[in-house]
């Protein structure tokens, strides 16, 4: 039987929420950044011209970053405060990287699929542009870095 997209259709992308330490931080509209990347070393063989030995490398896992519109729930700034200010400086200035997860979510809110993220934490946060003479929506934006994931099904 041939593989069918997750959940029947297609998912749609802007259905998904990110996750930390298991707190819903919230839906978001957009996440980029989930992508891996590896570099190779290679080896020239004495007598072998057929080909290049290429050997793994290190792994790179680009930093994620998530936008939505401005919600009324401190979810976000609680998790984000225990890495930096007084609650870095509560915790002997120890950096506390936590478990995060990606999940893309039906029209039901059935969960479809997850990238569970490790070591992640907040690098950037930024809020919207304000202006009177503006009716764009109101989009704040955080930036995490992690340690890699992982994909699983929900």
């Amino acid at each position: 039987m041939p593989e069918q997209p997750l959940g029947g259709d297609a998912p749609v992308s802007s259905n998904f929420l990110f996750e930390v330490d298991g707190v819903e931080i919230g839906a978001f509209k957009e996440v980029t950044g989930l992508q891996v990347a590896a570099t190779t070393h290679e080896y020239v063989e004495g007598g072998q011209n057929q080909y290049v030995h290429r050997f793994p490398g290190v792994m790179t896992w680009s930093n994620l970053v998530f936008r939505r519109g401005l919600v009324n729930t401190d979810a976000l700034f609680a998790w984000v405060g225990k890495t930096s200010g007084d609650g870095f400086a509560g915790n002997q200035n120890k950096l506390t990287r936590a478990t995060g997860a990606v999940t893309i979510v039906d029209h039901h809110g059935t969960r479809l699929r997850s990238w569970e993220l490790e070591g992640v934490f907040a690098v950037a946060w930024s809020g919207p542009s304000l202006s009177a003479e503006s009716s764009e929506a109101l989009i704040e934006t955080l930036e995490v870095a992690h340690n890699g994931f992982k994909t699983s099904d929900s």
